[in-house]
């Protein structure tokens, strides 16, 4: 879970990324297991099975492109007695370095033209809190500015996950979207011939226990 949280947030960004490459007309979301390591603890993020994925949009029909972030580092907290507790205000650190799309050139753009725009955002970090048995909110630091990230979570037979949504505008990062959109303005063309990628990103995270 350790690294599960940081992506998701995180996430946050990769996020419009996804949509460079033109094979197909829309592209499911990718899955894939976090590097992880042994704990002693009852719950560990770290020993869990997580999976960290986000969906960015390209083309005025929206057309939805997934990705995922391979490795997330947990800087503080992450084990407990329970599930909640092992989450509830773990800090994280998600190196940009591992996004992964399931495409070389497309990870290179991302990485190179969409967060190369930003200040200081070699790695995206942040805080999970849990407020009740259903919300919660990630404070996720990216462009050298942090923002607030609501989310829905829920607990259920050994398995943590949550769903959010995150606007890249928020971090002053139009800019990189702008140069993401430039350099794949082909690939983002739908039927109107208009180019476009989407501020919006998607974030889907789970852990299991």
């Amino acid at each position: 879970m350790k690294r599960v949280i940081v992506l998701s947030l995180l996430l946050v960004v990769s996020f419009n990324f996804s949509s460079c490459k033109s094979e197909r007309p829309s592209e499911k979301l990718v899955k894939s297991k976090v590097e992880v390591k042994k704990s002693k603890s009852k719950f560990s993020i770290e020993n869990a099975d997580n999976e960290i994925n986000f969906i960015a949009y390209k083309t005025t029909d929206k057309v939805p492109v997934g990705g995922q972030f391979k490795k997330v580092d947990i800087t503080q907290g992450g084990e407990g007695n329970s599930i909640k507790e092992a989450i509830h205000n773990a800090e994280f650190s998600i190196p940009v370095s591992s996004l992964f799309t399931q495409n070389a050139s497309r990870d290179y753009k991302i990485k190179k033209f969409f967060f190369g725009f930003m200040d200081k955002t070699k790695l995206l970090s942040g805080k999970l809190v849990l407020e009740n048995d259903s919300i919660g909110y990630a404070n996720i630091k990216m462009n050298g500015i942090t923002e607030k990230v609501s989310f829905l979570y829920r607990i259920r037979a050994n398995t943590f996950s949550m769903n959010a949504t995150m606007d890249v505008a928020n971090w002053n990062a139009l800019d990189a979207i702008n140069s993401i959109n430039t350099v794949c303005k082909e690939l983002h063309k739908g039927a109107d011939g208009v180019s476009k990628t989407w501020s919006e990103v998607a974030l889907n995270i789970k852990s299991s226990f």
